[in-house]
């Protein structure tokens, strides 16, 4: 009993240092708290977030396709980016190389990396596909692929890092400044929300980084130093969940993209996702582990409830083009007004307007400043149901003019007894099938003009006799007389 006691307290002795470091990692990176005074977060009103109700120290959030800012907590402060680094180290890997599948060889340089830092378990010496190298980098965070990016573009770290500011810089960013292409910890290695996203969201432009910020696996090709694997994300709580193995942070609407952590930094995530054509970026940086999972769905969802995707043809159902007819029969129930409905073409796919609620309500209203209309015919009745009375034609930023029918929601009858027009009398006159051409001006022409000839010849005489007659029968002219 006494034995087996002293070991038991042996044993504990021995697992106080290893708690004791546990405790010391953990404390390396603290954990943020919401302020007393937050407004409780509500799940089923995204819509009312507020910046108290992130547990971020820094946030934003980005419509992907025009940058418009739609949330923000302290963006401009200056932070740590830590692993988010790797964005632009990946995205650049991907514009600067052709050839994504060619062979790279891993250099000694490219390993001196501190030993703490995330890796990809790359060699020295190893031939391997450079596509490999990009997913490990995002994937599994390694600073030993983001130097191997940066050596195979630039020839060198210091040459590559001042690409990364160059281009950061291009973007549009003010406030950035790198110091190394994996973003461990330098005190002039720093960055903001705002910046962070500007960078995200150029990346999301590029169909191979999409590709890449969305893979939850990868297997890496069996190398001459090394057989294959196959490695997973870091970002799975956002991107994986299945009903074996729930997961509270799984978003479904998730498209990527990267974590990062380290003491200085807090954890960090840049987020993307993407719900019926609305496309959005995140990014929350100094959070908590579990929180910025936490902070990011709740920056989603307060997106979605703000941005809406819709096509020309619901935008214009928003407010319906209603025209007066005339010439409507005097029993109409509506005085001749009539509804057009926009119908879209099955052959060709209609595009998708992202916009705010509040802009696509302006939009409908001001339609004819966003669409062309152009009508096919007169507003005269009668009109049939379904009939087209024109057409709407819609321009996408980046695409060709899809065109939609206006076509008549119901009957309209002509009024009776009225006079006909000039086009119907015409209409009538050239589907006249009888023996005798229409009447027209030529044909007036033709059967009046020897009537008016012989008029002619019968009354010029006449005229002229006249004239000659009251010239004989003219009074003379008055003489001067003189009274005395």
């Amino acid at each position: 009993m006494k034995k087996n006691i002293s070991l038991l307290l042996a044993l504990l002795l021995l697992c106080l240092p290893l708690c004791s470091v546990a405790e010391s990692e953990q404390e390396t990176i603290p954990e943020p708290t919401l302020s007393p005074n937050a407004t409780p977060y509500d799940e089923t009103h995204p819509e009312e977030l507020e910046p108290d109700q992130l547990y971020a120290l820094s946030a934003i959030l980005m419509a992907a396709d025009t940058g418009e800012v739609i949330f923000e907590k302290d963006p401009d402060e200056i932070r740590y980016p830590a692993s988010t680094t790797k964005i632009l180290t990946v995205l650049l890997g991907i514009m600067f190389v052709d050839d994504l599948n060619m062979h790279v060889v891993v250099s000694d340089t490219a390993l001196m990396i501190p030993d703490d830092s995330s890796t990809m378990h790359l060699q020295a010496g190893e031939e391997i596909p450079f596509i490999d190298v990009l997913y490990g980098t995002m994937l599994l965070s390694g600073n030993d692929g983001a130097n191997v990016i940066a050596e195979t573009i630039s020839g060198s770290i210091p040459e590559f890092v001042n690409l990364m500011n160059e281009t950061a810089e291009a973007f549009g960013c003010t406030n950035t400044h790198f110091m190394n292409p994996h973003g461990y910890h330098d005190d002039y290695h720093y960055s903001t929300a705002r910046d962070i996203a500007i960078i995200t969201r150029h990346a999301m432009e590029n169909e191979t980084f999409r590709e890449i910020a969305a893979a939850t696996s990868y297997t890496i090709s069996r190398t001459n130093r090394q057989r294959a694997r196959t490695i997973t994300t870091k970002s799975s709580y956002m991107l994986t969940g299945t009903e074996e193995k729930p997961n509270k942070y799984y978003y479904s609407y998730a498209t990527g993209v990267k974590t990062g952590s380290h003491s200085r930094a807090g954890y960090c995530f840049v987020g993307s996702a993407e719900k019926e054509g609305v496309k959005l970026i995140s990014v929350v940086l100094f959070t908590g582990n579990r929180a910025r999972w936490a902070d990011t769905i709740k920056l989603m969802n307060y997106g979605f409830s703000q941005y809406a995707s819709v096509t020309p043809v619901e935008l214009y159902n928003m407010h319906p083009i209603t025209i007066y007819t005339s010439r409507y029969s005097t029993s109409d129930p509506d005085r001749g007004r009539l509804q057009l409905i926009c119908r879209e073409s099955a052959a060709v796919e209609s595009p998708h307007i992202v916009a705010t609620h509040a802009t696509l309500s302006r939009m409908a209203n001001y339609l004819s400043d966003y669409v062309l209309i152009d009508y096919i015919r007169n507003f005269q009745a009668p009109v049939a149901a379904g009939e087209q009375m024109g057409t709407m034609t819609y321009v996408p930023a980046n695409g060709d003019p899809v065109v939609y029918s206006l076509v008549a929601s119901r009957n309209i009858d002509a009024r009776e007894n009225i006079p006909k027009s000039l086009e119907q009398i015409k209409a009538e006159t050239d589907a006249d099938t009888s023996f005798f051409p229409p009447f027209s001006f030529n044909l007036a022409v033709i059967l009046f003009a020897p009537v008016l000839l012989i008029a002619a010849l019968i009354l010029i005489p006449l005229i002229l006799r006249k004239k000659r007659h009251s010239h004989h029968l003219r009074a003379p002219k008055p003489s001067n007389r003189y009274v005395k």
